[in-house]
């Protein structure tokens, strides 16, 4: 495993926090990975400050491993990650094929086999999202050009600059996608109490 990002949580690893999502960029070479979780509100106010970013980093299986080998170093990374940081939820995007090559939807498939069950060893729930379906909830629309993603990244997290590499911030827009479902779900539910 290799940290990327390490922001200023709740500074207690090893402890569930509510809210606490992983969202992961599942990848057979390398497998992006974000931890974030609701930051404390302030006393006054209904509008909280950005998630924060508890850690990031990337899971590196070697490329002359066979594809086993690369399976299992993907399966102990995300343990490792559970583990030092149990989440409410594991934020997972979903397998899309392009025509041309579907190849690598069945081999992206056996990755996210690995992160499913590692995320059913430890009891925790895993919600898929399609990629539309990210950008749409980031942006406001599902077919947002890259530029767009990444400044509501970095925006969305208070981030100074967008994490790197690549697979990191698309497991930050996984991680985000499910924190602001979950935010307008619960609000929605607020909402329907009063």
């Amino acid at each position: 495993m290799a940290s990327t990002v390490a922001e200023s949580g709740s500074g207690q690893p090893g402890r569930v926090v509510p809210g606490r999502v992983v969202g992961i960029d599942p990848g057979l070479g390398v497998t992006g990975y974000a931890v974030i979780e609701p930051a404390p509100r302030p006393a006054s106010g209904l509008i909280g400050p950005p998630p924060l970013v508890v850690e990031a980093g990337v899971i590196r299986a070697k490329r002359d491993d066979p594809l086993a080998g690369r399976l299992e170093t993907i399966y102990q990374g995300i343990l490792e990650v559970l583990d030092a940081f149990p989440p409410s939820a594991l934020a997972l995007e979903q397998v899309h094929s392009r025509p041309a090559h579907p190849r690598t939807a069945i081999l992206m498939a056996h990755a996210r086999g690995v992160i499913m069950l590692a995320a059913a060893r430890r009891g925790v729930p895993v919600i898929g999202y399609a990629a539309s379906r990210i950008k749409k909830t980031l942006t406001g629309h599902g077919r947002a050009p890259k530029e767009q993603m990444q400044h509501a990244i970095r925006t969305e997290l208070g981030l100074d600059r967008l994490p790197e590499p690549h697979d990191v911030a698309d497991a930050c827009a996984v991680a985000l996608c499910h924190f602001q479902n979950e935010r307008n779900y619960g609000a929605l539910l607020r909402g329907q109490e009063g």
